[in-house]
């Protein structure tokens, strides 16, 4: 585990065992341009997203609520919507 793992590891791991969450900066997770749009008044370098990167997954409750509701304007799932009824489902 790395020093950026979510802290909730294990009960991310019951609900998505094939994602790994971790915390970045907003600039760090070079988020798409559409969602970046979004977000005004915001220092990328100041602001938390966690995530998978590499699904396009995002946990609300430890993301900045600004930039997870610019995600759900793009193609990344909320947890909780990969998990019901996005490609999670068949987990």
């Amino acid at each position: 585990m790395s020093s950026r793992s979510c802290p909730d590891w294990p009960v991310l791991m019951e609900i998505a065992p094939d994602l790994q969450f971790k915390h970045y900066t907003v600039a760090e997770a070079k988020l798409p341009s559409d969602a970046l749009m979004l977000l005004q008044d915001v220092t990328l370098n100041a602001v938390a997203i966690c995530c998978d990167l590499e699904r396009h997954v995002f946990y609300a409750e430890h993301t900045e609520p600004s930039v997870a509701e610019a995600l759900r304007k793009t193609h990344w799932y909320d947890l909780a919507e990969w998990s019901t009824t996005g490609p999670g489902t068949a987990a």
